[in-house]
C-alpha cells in the first residue's frame, strides 16, 4: 500500500502483524499530506535497504521476539542503524520499539509484568531535561496508553527517556529525531476491538491485565484522550522528516 503526494520522499511503515496495522499514524500521515508507503513483512515482503528513499521509518508491534531467528530482523536492525547514524527519523511502536532499542545496542528481555490493556504511563519530564520536554509539549504528566506486552527493553546509551509505568520502566525514549515505544499510542477504535475480540494471547486477567470486556469500556472517551497525546508526539516526529 502507497500514498504519494509528488512533494516528498515517502516515510516507510513496516507492518509485521496483519492485525498491527498504523492506525492513528496513517491517518495523521494523510491529515498532513505526508506520503507513505507500507512494507507487509508478514506477507513475507523484505525491509529496504537504501535509507536515500525514504525520509522517515516507521516500525510497528507484532507477536515475535526482536530475539527471535527471523530472516528480515537483521535486515530491519542495520536499517535502523543507518537512519540513526544521518538523523533519519525512525518510530517504533512496542516490537518496533524493542527493534530501535536492540539496533542502539539495548537488552530486551521479559518484563517483570505482561500488561495488556489500558494502564497509565508517567511522562518523564524534568526541568533540565530541554529535549524531553520539547517531545512531551503539552502531554498530561499521567495518561492511559494501551498495551500489549511480555517484553521490554533497557534504555539504550545516550538515549533520553520519556514515558514510564509502574510495572515497566521504560516505557518510551527519544534519541535524536527518532523515538521508541513500548506502548501503544497509535490504536484507533477498530484496532482495539479487533485485539480485544481476536488475539489469543491474552494472559488471565492481573492487575497489569485488563479483561477484553475492560478494553472496550468507555472506549471512546479513552481514544480521544490518547489521540490527544499521539498528535503532539508524531508533530514532534515529523518536525525531522525529510520534506
Amino acid at each position: 500500500m502507497s500514498r504519494y503526494n509528488g512533494a516528498m520522499k515517502p516515510v516507510i511503515i513496516f507492518r509485521h502483524a496483519a492485525n498491527e496495522g498504523p492506525g492513528t499514524i496513517e491517518s495523521f500521515l494523510i491529515k498532513k499530506n505526508i506520503p507513505y508507503t507500507i512494507v507487509k513483512i508478514d506477507q513475507g515482503a523484505s525491509p529496504i535497504t537504501d535509507i536515500k528513499r525514504c525520509s522517515g521509518l516507521v516500525f510497528m508491534g507484532g507477536p515475535m521476539s526482536v530475539n527471535d531467528d527471523l530472516p528480515w530482523i537483521p535486515g530491519s536492525l542495520a536499517l535502523i542503524q543507518a537512519a540513526l547514524a544521518t538523523q533519519l527519523p525512525v518510530m517504533g511502536v512496542c516490537l518496533g520499539g524493542q527493534l530501535i532499542a536492540k539496533a542502539m545496542g539495548a537488552v530486551i528481555s521479559q518484563n517483570p509484568l505482561p500488561e495488556f490493556g489500558w494502564l497509565p504511563v508517567t511522562a518523564v519530564k524534568t526541568a533540565e531535561n530541554v529535549k524531553s520536554r520539547d517531545w512531551l509539549g503539552n502531554i498530561p504528566a499521567k495518561f492511559d496508553a494501551f498495551h500489549w506486552h511480555g517484553e521490554t527493553f533497557t534504555l539504550p546509551a545516550d538515549a533520553i527517556p520519556l514515558l514510564t509505568s509502574e510495572a515497566c520502566a521504560n516505557q518510551a525514549f527519544i534519541s535524536g529525531n527518532s523515538i521508541a515505544m513500548q506502548c501503544h499510542i497509535e490504536m484507533n477504535e477498530a484496532l482495539v476491538r479487533d485485539w480485544a475480540a481476536n488475539n489469543t494471547d491474552l494472559p488471565p486477567p492481573a492487575a497489569t491485565i485488563q479483561t477484553r470486556e475492560t478494553m472496550v469500556t468507555n472506549l471512546n472517551q479513552r481514544l480521544a484522550s490518547l489521540q490527544t497525546v499521539a498528535n503532539n508526539l508524531f508533530s514532534r516526529w515529523a518536525v525531522g522528516l525529510n520534506k
